[in-house]
């Protein structure tokens, strides 16, 4: 079977220069890869990160059956699957939790590279700990998001590194000789009275980012609950639940590693009996105007693109899930104008708190 790659669909909708279904990156691994691949086994491919689908469609339309997929972005889960529907290719994958079992005994992995070292070094130490001792990695990116530590990192996990000539300013590192393997532990540290827990690559890190802080100063008590959307590390959830013991709050994020960081903090906080912690795509599973109280810290970036498209589909949904009267609580950097928006799609806004950086506002459901 033939599937044409750039057939493949945006997920979300959101445009971009670099938000593309498959790149050059892409391509290249695919083609750096096509020999090992060609030799494997059912059962025996990994793909990490793939964005849209390309990597786990091109391999399935050369003929790869049984491939064990994970994926950090929910939206990229269900844009694989929806892609996986269109060329006919659903039942040639599974979908797995970055866990032991996603590459238990693999002999081929295909990896896009993170922006975070960490995040490679957890990758990098789980592949090394249960893969096949035969196991090869080629992980690869786009130039301009990779760096020479990169090497290092898998230098640290793996016998030998290769590196390929770069192609359409892309290229390809290839690991071989797997030792020191090791489980993901979250990185750990205190801040203002909050544990924080971060695994890598998930936004900040075990600290605490000046817009969160600011956000973190003004915090309302919830009268009947809050949800902490897009919620990172989970500290703005840990406070609320610290704050208010009788109060029960969720926590989603679209991020594997950002909900794996966010159930680590409430624990360490004491606080998980009373806060749900879940992956959800937006709020996508919570009913219309079932909240009174939501907290927003939006990101401003998807994919390695800067983009100001995600915020305003965000504040939409908020408005979809809080009640009339009910508060979006969104912290956002000064300079990105949000208020209009908030304004449009929420309802009437005030100024909450501003500093030299960030400002915090209070967007009330008409």
């Amino acid at each position: 079977m033939n599937i044409a790659l750039d057939d493949l669909s945006r997920w979300p909708d959101i445009e971009g220069p670099d938000l593309v279904a498959v790149d050059a990156a892409d391509r290249l691994l695919l083609d750096e890869s096509a020999g090992a691949r060609a030799a494997l086994a059912d059962g025996s491919l990994v793909v990490i990160d793939d964005a849209y689908g390309a990597l786990t469609l091109g391999s399935a339309a050369a003929g790869m059956r049984g491939i064990r997929v994970h994926q950090d972005a929910l939206s990229g889960e269900r844009a694989l699957t929806a892609n996986a529907l269109r060329a006919g290719l659903d039942t040639t994958f599974t979908s797995h939790e970055r866990d032991a079992d996603l590459v238990r005994d693999a002999r081929v992995i295909l990896l896009r590279l993170p922006r975070a070292l960490r995040a490679l070094d957890d990758i990098a130490g789980l592949i090394a700990a249960y893969a096949h001792p035969d196991v090869v990695v080629y992980a690869g990116g786009r130039i301009k998001h990779m760096t020479p530590a990169m090497n290092d990192v898998l230098r640290g996990r793996f016998a030998r590194v290769d590196v390929t000539h770069a192609r359409q300013k892309s290229r390809v590192l290839i690991a071989r000789g797997p030792h020191d393997g090791a489980d993901p532990r979250p990185e750990a540290a205190t801040v203002d009275g909050l544990e924080v827990r971060a695994f890598g690559g998930v936004f900040a890190g075990a600290s605490i980012d000046i817009g969160t802080r600011l956000l973190l100063a003004h915090l309302p008590e919830p009268a009947d609950g809050a949800i902490d959307f897009a919620c990172g590390t989970g500290v703005v959830a840990a406070a609320w639940a610290t704050r208010h013991p009788s109060v029960r709050v969720v926590a989603t994020d679209r991020s594997a590693v950002a909900v794996a960081s966010a159930r680590a903090t409430v624990e360490a906080n004491g606080v998980a009996d009373r806060v749900e912690v879940f992956r959800d795509d937006l709020l996508g599973s919570r009913p219309d105007a079932s909240a009174s109280l939501i907290a927003l810290n939006p990101p401003f970036h998807t994919a390695g693109a800067i983009t100001e498209g995600i915020a305003p589909r965000m504040f939409a949904d908020a408005a979809r899930v809080l009640r009339p009267g009910g508060e979006l609580w969104t912290v956002w950097n000064s300079a990105l104008q949000y208020r209009p928006a908030l304004e449009r799609l929420v309802g009437p806004t005030r100024q909450v708190a501003r500093d030299r950086k960030f400002t915090v506002t209070a967007s009330t459901r008409r």
